[in-house]
């Protein structure tokens, strides 16, 4: 299984926060390949730039490259296949977490069930 990590979800599995629940760690350990968008880190920037990070949160920007996640880039499919969801949430990033996943054929990993209903095999907590 090849899963991409949504945004919180990212952040709780490198600060080892309890809310990430047991089925989003065990999905995260039993992962053949996890991948971290750069679109979580430029979110997590822009947040923390404004003073709405926490600071263990501030902290995971600077990590991704101490796991062994795989970063996924930003590319022009994932940018055009934004285009194409049903308007279920209203945040971009979100939104472009959901073309990627959908594009790359990865497993979401996500705690915010309205992200999840973009796509049938999403995993939420």
């Amino acid at each position: 299984m090849r899963v991409l990590l949504d945004t919180h979800v990212y952040i709780w599995r490198v600060s080892k926060d309890r809310r990430l629940t047991p089925r989003l760690r065990r999905a995260i350990e039993e992962a053949q390949t996890v991948y971290v968008s750069t679109a979580t880190i430029w979110e997590m920037s822009i947040k923390a730039a404004r003073g709405k990070l926490e600071p263990r949160a501030e902290y995971a920007i600077d990590e991704v490259e101490h796991h062994p996640f795989i970063e996924l880039p930003v590319r022009l499919a994932h940018a055009r296949a934004v285009r194409h969801l049903p308007h279920l949430h209203r945040d971009p990033f979100d939104r472009l977490l959901v073309a990627q996943a959908l594009t790359e054929d990865l497993k979401f990993l996500t705690a915010d069930r309205e992200l999840a209903g973009y796509l049938e095999d999403a995993l939420s907590a």
